[in-house]
């Protein structure tokens, strides 16, 4: 069965339309984090500013020349929107509003533009906390659209839902996990179809799934989180590969590299996952390591984590040395992004730091102050493209790059 999904994988792979600078779902390529392509001026400005009618927490996507990103307006947050903007000039190409169908009822800081959308280079894939769940070409035409709260109608999480989708080998996985019909699906991304569905812990879960590709070129597993731990999925069918079961965060996301996974677990904890379906290997953890909201990063032989203080710790992830400790300016609530030896983290209150992480102490080179209106918080995860970063809030879109 391996051997035919292999075949299978090569084959959309060879599909693909995804190029070096596209961002192409929370935390960008296979939900890393890192623009492995890109590069990240020491210094900022910003290029162009984009208003946006909602608010909305989802992260920013790339496709191409192509920006795309999603919010909700209405007295009830009931009228969802897909934008997509020029990339270079912040220009709106279209706009598509839908009328949610679930319930829109989140805690006031969260929204029901929550959950980041996702592309497979040639569709946007988009769900807001109302499991509303739409499927657009490049050019804006409605693919496909599903109401996940008619098909299943017990689904409840009063403080809202939050969790990402992804997309690999023609599967969309949307994680749709609360306190009561809890559940993940793989998707087919040409019909809307159900593939599989998997019945998931009944909690309110947060955290976003990722995808794992083994260095063995094996095809890449899903990687679902809950408050019990870790299941690495096989994409084309649903079924569990294997079980972590030590439990996990609920708010920020585990991190995988194709020799191990540094799971949000007990602080960080490091896994390597075996061949015979038994459950991963423990290689080391560090408790006091403990991500907060935002999730961790892993970048040049190194894992860094923003803990509750607002501090940045750096671990080697061959075994799990602690490194250095740096106090930034907080708090937050988005995640850090990075490309080459350069880590970007945002504040709510839209202060953008750039850290140099082979300073001795690790070191801010910059500051950029985004200019938000009354109110106004960033509580989304920046997109990288290129040399180019993508941020938003609920009132508006930015573009920033080089500062002379």
């Amino acid at each position: 069965m391996r051997t035919s999904l292999l075949a299978l994988w090569f084959v959309l792979a060879a599909a693909s339309t995804s190029r070096a600078a596209d961002w192409l779902q929370f935390r960008g390529p296979d939900g890393s984090a890192v623009a492995r392509d890109g590069k990240l001026p020491d210094k900022l400005k910003i290029n162009w500013t984009a208003e946006l009618p909602g608010r909305g927490l989802s992260c920013p996507i790339v496709v191409g020349d192509k920006l795309f990103v999603t919010c909700a307006s209405g007295p009830q947050q009931e009228r969802l929107h897909v934008f997509c903007f020029s990339a270079a000039d912040g220009k709106k190409i279209w706009e598509r509003q839908l009328k949610a169908t679930g319930r829109t009822m989140t805690q006031s800081k969260t929204c029901v533009a929550a959950p980041s959308p996702c592309s497979d280079g040639k569709h946007v894939f988009a769900i807001w906390s109302c499991n509303d769940l739409a499927a657009f070409d490049l050019e804006g035409n409605l693919l496909w659209l599903r109401g996940l709260t008619m098909d299943y109608p017990n689904v409840s999480n009063s403080l809202g839902m939050a969790a990402s989708l992804l997309t690999v080998g023609g599967v969309v996985i949307v994680p749709v996990e609360n306190d009561s019909e809890s559940y993940t699906l793989g998707i087919d991304a040409k019909t809307g179809t159900n593939l599989w569905k998997m019945e998931r812990p009944k909690a309110a879960n947060w955290s976003s799934p990722v995808v794992w590709r083994p260095k063995d070129g094996t095809p890449p597993d899903v990687l679902l989180q809950s408050k019990d731990g870790l299941t690495a999925v096989e994409v084309a069918t649903g079924s569990t590969l294997w079980n972590y079961a030590e439990g996990a965060s609920t708010m920020s996301s585990s991190v995988a590299t194709p020799d191990l996974i540094l799971a949000a677990s007990h602080g960080i904890t490091a896994l390597l996952p075996q061949t015979n379906g038994a459950p991963p290997k423990q290689l080391w953890r560090i408790e006091q390591m403990n991500p907060a909201t935002a999730s961790p990063i892993a970048v040049n032989g190194h894992i860094y984590a923003i803990n509750s203080a607002g501090v940045l710790v750096q671990a080697a992830i061959a075994d799990g040395g602690r490194g250095w400790k740096l106090r930034l300016k907080g708090p937050f609530s988005g995640s850090p992004v990075a490309t080459g030896d350069r880590i970007l983290v945002v504040n709510e209150k839209g202060l953008v730091q750039v850290v140099d992480t082979t300073a001795p102490e690790g070191a801010v080179l910059s500051e950029l102050q985004l200019p938000l209106r009354e109110k106004d918080l960033v509580l989304s995860t920046p997109a990288l493209s290129g040399d180019h970063v993508f941020i938003r809030s609920d009132g508006n879109l930015w573009q920033l790059g080089a500062a002379p």
